[in-house]
């Protein structure tokens, strides 16, 4: 049980960097054709752009990413106690 708690910890810990690295993207202007780059779009996408579909026009502002990593804290912390509270 311990080893599914880590597994979901890990992944949750390096979506978040996905996440940050794609902020930052953002504010340079990398090379499309990178692979980094591409990687780095082609996880986070699929996640940020039905959340950003969901948000109002905010002048140019994506919050997208600060709601995605607030879900994924709160994911994190449903299914690490609901494993927790299954091996008690």
């Amino acid at each position: 049980m311990m080893a599914v708690i880590q597994m979901i910890t890990l992944a949750s810990k390096l979506f978040t960097l996905l996440i940050i690295a794609r902020v930052v993207l953002s504010w340079v202007s990398p090379d499309p054709h990178n692979p980094l780059v591409r990687f780095v779009y082609r996880v986070t996408e699929p996640v940020l752009g039905p959340v950003r579909s969901l948000l109002p026009a905010m002048g140019g502002f994506d919050f997208s990413p600060i709601l995605v990593l607030i879900g994924v804290q709160v994911l994190e912390n449903l299914l690490v106690r609901a494993l927790i509270g299954m091996a008690m």
